[in-house]
């Protein structure tokens, strides 16, 4: 399990282990550990460090001072800020100045810099990088070198991932070291450019000391009790069948994908339950039937609905007949947007006694909240979790850092993918991929948390061996998510 910890959970946890230390140790303890990773990053070259007023300044200067009995050539800028430092902070001021770290008032742009190290402001931060704190992040982010974070990357709201203020700045950092525990926002929304590698520096802790929490990282552990090696004596009919209701006239390609998605995840028939002209197979995977959506007895198999299905009153009505029934659907794309348009919808999709996986984008997710994208955005952990209370399902919040959440408060951010998914289809595959799972007897939970992971890495497969990510394309997804899904079995 690797738990997110809140903000205020950082600061209870922080207090209770201070509690028991003499002053300064954690803060002593955070400046080694940021002093260890800058040392191997630094390769021996010179090390500008930026210091802020608060603790997150002084880990950066127990970090220079670590750094300069090395013997490596630092250089500090510290933004006091007219304010007054905590002793643990002037302590570490102290150190630092006692020893060979050079301080300057103004920073050098055109140093040949091999690494700099953020420490202006850490979780506490509240408001927008201003004033010289800004001119000093603007400048960092135009260096060409290596820039470690501490804790965070200042101006990058640890809760949620978003750049704090509407015309905010925030250090792009090449690696984050996070102290205590990992945070959320460093895994979602603006947070994977800005904080990229994360590693965690635990500070020696007691875990006694660290609580439960509703929020973790996705991996395998979390739904490889579902993911099954198949027997010897398993037929078509072991795995499910899935009926992909969609495909209206001009978009029967999106429930194509969701159809190729659900077929190379594993389940045992699939069809595409098409609202415009059906046609008579697919060349490239004729295993997929189809049929028009107006002869298709839902029952019994699990349906996908909403890739390419339109807002039609026949695409209405057939939702409606989804929802009410008692079997797995995912709900996508028009789909969502139906429900989010129709009280009388969004009554019966929460009522609903089926296992029902929601996967939305920001949009989407805004149309069902009532609200804007970038409210949505703005806290992606809240709004997956607010739908999923509304509606009684899991939901899958997709973007950078996709965020899946069920009704109890659970929540997960995922770490696969890339921008090779920014693409038309990317979803509707991975609609069908969720769908194949339930299909197969994956509870709800489960599917959704394996399939965005294994699309996710099915993508960064893809990458690695070549394939984008420009250019990549939602039809090369389905049989890399084959072999992803394959060894998670073995």
């Amino acid at each position: 399990m690797r738990p997110l910890y809140s903000v205020a959970e950082i600061r209870a946890i922080e207090q209770a282990a201070a509690a028991s230390l003499p002053p300064g140790t954690l803060m002593q303890r955070a400046g080694q550990a940021a002093s260890n990773l800058a040392a191997d990053m630094a390769a021996g070259g010179p090390v500008l460090v930026l210091a802020g007023p608060g603790n997150n300044g002084g880990d950066a200067l127990e970090a220079a001072a670590n750094l300069a009995l090395l013997g490596r050539a630092v250089t500090v800028i510290h933004c006091a800020g007219g304010g007054q430092v905590s002793a643990e902070t002037a302590q570490a001021l102290a150190r630092a100045r006692a020893g060979h770290v050079q301080f300057a008032q103004e920073m050098d742009c055109g140093g040949q810099w091999a690494l700099v190290i953020d420490g202006l402001f850490g979780i506490g931060l509240a408001r927008p990088l201003e004033g010289r704190a800004r001119e000093l992040a603007l400048a960092v982010n135009a260096l060409d070198c290596q820039v470690l974070a501490l804790d965070v990357p200042s101006g990058l709201d640890a809760d949620t991932g978003a750049v704090i203020g509407p015309d905010g700045v925030a250090i792009v950092a090449s690696h984050t070291i996070t102290f205590i525990g990992d945070k959320p926002g460093l895994h979602t929304f603006a947070g994977r450019d800005h904080a990229a590698l994360v590693t965690v520096a635990a500070l020696d802790i007691d875990p006694a000391l660290l609580p439960s929490t509703a929020t973790h990282l996705n991996e395998p552990a979390l739904f490889a009790h579902a993911c099954q090696a198949r027997r010897h004596d398993s037929h078509k009919g072991s795995f499910g069948d899935v009926a992909v209701l969609g495909g209206a006239q001009g978009m029967g390609g999106a429930a194509v994908l969701a159809a190729r998605g659900a077929l190379y995840g594993g389940a045992g028939r699939v069809m595409v339950a098409a609202l415009g002209p059906a046609p008579a197979y697919d060349s490239m995977q004729p295993e997929i039937m189809f049929r028009t959506a107006a002869e298709v007895n839902f029952s019994g198999c699990t349906v996908v609905a909403g890739c390419g299905m339109g807002a039609g009153a026949s695409a209405i009505g057939l939702l409606a007949k989804v929802l009410d029934g008692a079997g797995p659907a995912v709900l996508d794309a028009d789909a969502i947007n139906l429900v989010g348009a129709s009280p009388d919808l969004l009554g019966r999709a929460s009522a609903r006694v089926g296992p029902t996986i929601v996967t939305p984008h920001p949009l989407e997710a805004a149309r069902l909240l009532g609200v804007t994208a970038p409210v949505v955005q703005a806290d992606r952990l809240a709004a997956a979790r607010e739908i999923a209370a509304r509606m009684h399902a899991v939901v899958v919040l997709k973007g950078s850092g996709s965020v899946i959440a069920d009704a109890g408060g659970r929540a997960v951010i995922n770490g696969t993918g890339n921008p090779g998914l920014a693409t038309g289809g990317t979803g509707d595959v991975l609609a069908g991929l969720c769908g194949s799972l339930l299909a197969q007897g994956w509870p709800a939970w489960e599917a959704a948390l394996g399939a965005v992971w294994i699309h996710g890495q099915a993508a960064d497969d893809l990458v690695a061996g070549g394939t984008g990510p420009v250019g990549l394309t939602a039809g090369e997804l389905p049989a890399a998510m084959r072999k992803v899904l394959n060894r998670l079995l073995r």
